[in-house]
């Protein structure tokens, strides 16, 4: 089994120093979308998917969000371009398991329309009622397939370190969890993959930049308020947090990462042989 990791998109917002507390007050922002690619025996799997070509080559209407981020609109971003640039087929992804459903982690679906997507029911019920401006703006469901395999897992499960979690692809040879840390969305998951040297656990969106899990964290102004307003329980968002930073300090083995930080993004890609590569 091999790990990639990928960057399916980048978003350049105005004020790097306030959004991520370094660079210039008029230099834009670098946010990107790290997914996950496994290679494994049975097949490619997918942590996210990133934005998608629909959006990525403007067959759907861009809504307000895109130019607000700053979104670079590049179809070679995308997973499904990196996957074939890797000498595959969007048909080899047989599992796609999302954080969740907002449509910079999920705008992809609509790309491997054969393959399985894992997720929280609670989740897929927030996507499809939209209730509210927010969850309006977050879910794209034009983004999707109308045929998308959808493979809904419940909150509850067996004991990881101090979480819950259930396995998401049962008799995979890639041990894949779903880890409840709902909070930004109602239904947003964590996804925990064991390599070799222990466990890696993609957290989403349930943190943005690498010092809000730092020994003394630090959120930036800008991000932290941008988590505030899309939060849609922001006291879970926040203990979930807590739960997270002690979960790195108290288990060595277990490798953190969010799905925005470039700084997190450029470590794992500096230590693949070769590297993934990342735009």
């Amino acid at each position: 089994m091999r790990i990639r990791h990928l960057n399916c998109a980048s978003m350049c917002p105005p004020s790097r120093r306030f959004v991520q507390g370094e660079g210039g007050w008029l230099e834009r922002g670098h946010i990107v979308c790290h997914c996950l690619l496994i290679e494994g025996r049975g097949g490619l799997i997918l942590i996210d998917t990133g934005l998608g070509s629909a959006l990525m080559e403007r067959r759907v209407p861009l809504h307000a969000d895109v130019k607000m981020l700053g979104v670079q609109l590049d179809p070679a971003c995308t997973a499904k371009a990196q996957i074939e640039a890797l000498g595959y087929q969007a048909a080899d992804v047989r599992d796609i398991v999302v954080t969740h459903l907002d449509f910079d982690h999920a705008g992809g679906l609509g790309d491997f329309p054969q393959a399985r997507i894992h997720v929280y029911g609670v989740e897929l019920d927030a996507a499809r009622a939209r209730r509210g401006f927010v969850e309006r703006s977050r879910y794209w469901p034009e983004l999707w397939s109308a045929d998308t395999r959808w493979l809904v897992h419940p909150e509850a499960g067996q004991r990881w370190f101090d979480f819950d979690a259930v396995r998401a692809l049962p008799g995979e040879d890639a041990e894949v969890l779903l880890v409840p840390l709902a909070g930004h969305t109602r239904g947003h998951a964590g996804v925990a993959v064991k390599n070799r040297d222990g466990w890696l656990l993609h957290c989403g969106d349930a943190y943005f930049f690498h010092t809000e899990i730092a020994v003394d964290p630090y959120c930036p102004a800008g991000l932290s308020l941008f988590q505030r307003l899309l939060a849609a329980d922001n006291r879970r968002r926040l203990h979930n947090q807590v739960r997270l930073q002690q979960l790195k300090r108290e288990h060595g083995d277990v490798e953190l990462f969010c799905a925005h930080c470039p700084h997190e993004l450029r470590a794992h890609q500096m230590r693949q042989q070769p590297a993934a590569g990342g735009h």
